[in-house]
């Protein structure tokens, strides 16, 4: 699953705003903010959620889930788990 912070996060590394991530997707600029709004698990259709990560992947951005490696390489952004 991806979260709400995990897209915040992904277009701040990008430098990019909703509008933007929406294009490069090719849903609406509400369905973005609706994502980003839905905290820890984004809700959607497949199918956009699909979008969303495929625009992501092509822009360069990696997205990790929980308790997984990361396979790429360069910088990134990861929260810790909660104590």
């Amino acid at each position: 699953m991806i979260s709400g912070s995990q897209l915040r996060a992904a277009r701040a590394l990008l430098d990019i705003d909703q509008r933007r991530l929406a294009e490069l997707a090719g849903v609406s600029l509400a369905t973005v903010q609706r994502m980003e709004a839905s905290g820890d698990r984004v809700r959607g259709t497949l199918d956009t959620m699909t979008r969303i990560v495929q625009a992501l992947d092509a822009a360069g951005i990696e997205l990790i889930g929980e308790a997984q490696p990361s396979i790429g390489r360069g910088r990134g952004v990861r929260l810790k788990a909660p104590r």
